[in-house]
């Protein structure tokens, strides 16, 4: 069965109104993230994925920040479960082993650490809380 979404690179610039409205349904409406630190004023300098469905319209995104870490991964919710935050991880994955970058890093919320294991990312830090969320630090290597 064919794909029901497109993984594509996201452009800031001409992108943040979808990619924005994504991370506020997930991120602000369903997990109570205070907009504030939602949205960072990071995003410029980050390099972005986004998740299309067949219609065109964005249901996913993630980011590349400049030191390596992904964040701000979601899934709007009537999409989940059908491979697209996978998708989006091995998008990110393949720049890096293209752009020769060691590893890659994130922070994780508790109930997502398997689905990262799966990828190979290892915890490496107690748990701690971000934005009254349980997460862990993860670390992906990709050296040889």
């Amino acid at each position: 069965m064919a794909n029901k979404f497109i993984i594509q690179k996201a452009h800031w610039n001409s992108d943040q109104v979808q990619l924005i409205n994504v991370r506020t349904q997930v991120f602000v409406e369903e997990q109570q993230v205070p907009r504030d630190i939602e949205i960072d004023g990071k995003d410029a300098e980050c390099s972005h994925v986004k998740a299309l469905n067949l219609d065109g319209e964005v249901i996913g995104t993630a980011r590349l920040l400049p030191t390596n870490y992904i964040g701000r991964m979601c899934v709007l919710k009537a999409y989940r479960h059908l491979g697209i935050g996978a998708e989006m991880l091995s998008y990110f994955i393949n720049y890096a082993r293209q752009n020769h970058i060691p590893s890659l890093r994130l922070n994780a919320q508790i109930s997502a650490i398997a689905f990262y294991q799966k990828y190979g990312f290892i915890c490496d830090s107690e748990v701690f809380i971000e934005a009254d969320i349980e997460h862990i630090h993860m670390t992906l290597s990709l050296a040889d």
